[in-house]
């Protein structure tokens, strides 16, 4: 199985809300075996355009294992207050 990568692209609105739902998010990836590998601020456009401020890479072992996790009752729970926070496009990729 190929690893499979959620691609978050990231303006904040709300610092406060947002620092609430990055302290929440780790509880649930973990039981999906998710794992943050980068998470960073926008330093240079290069070529196109490119609104969002920020940028989180999340591994999982599988397309299977990401979906289970976006689809969870524990991330679920924390949409609105993303949804408040930032905003937010989700991608998913497989390698």
């Amino acid at each position: 199985m190929a690893n499979a990568y959620l691609i978050g692209h990231i303006t904040i609105i709300d610092t406060e809300k947002w620092l609430e739902y990055c302290s929440k998010l780790p509880a649930t990836i973990e039981p999906w075996d998710g794992e943050l590998v980068f998470r960073g601020k926008l330093a240079s456009v290069f070529s196109g355009k490119h609104e969002y401020n920020d940028t989180v890479v999340i591994r999982f072992p599988d397309i299977k294992a990401l979906n289970n996790w976006h689809s969870s009752p524990e991330y679920q729970s924390l949409i609105v207050l993303r949804q408040e926070a930032a905003d937010v496009e989700l991608l998913a990729y497989e390698e």
